[in-house]
């Protein structure tokens, strides 16, 4: 779960047609700031850090995937 503060955040930073998950995607990748920089500052708790991790294993894995159906033609 993650706190009302980094909820408004992100609803914030949410374009139109863009999903929660989309503007999570780009901070996860993004190189200036982003989500691993709130580690330890209590506003992600140890769940919000597990599930964070869980989706950022379950993109590459599906960017893998497209990979391989691209390669395969």
């Amino acid at each position: 779960m993650i706190s009302d503060e980094v909820y408004k955040e992100l609803k914030r930073l949410k374009k139109p047609g863009e999903s929660f998950s989309d503007v999570i995607k780009k901070l996860l990748n993004s190189r200036k700031g982003g989500l691993l920089e709130l580690a330890g500052s209590g506003t992600i708790t140890e769940g919000g850090a597990k599930l964070l991790e869980e989706y950022r294993h379950t993109c590459f894995m599906m960017d893998i995937e497209r990979l391989r159906r691209i390669m395969e033609g």
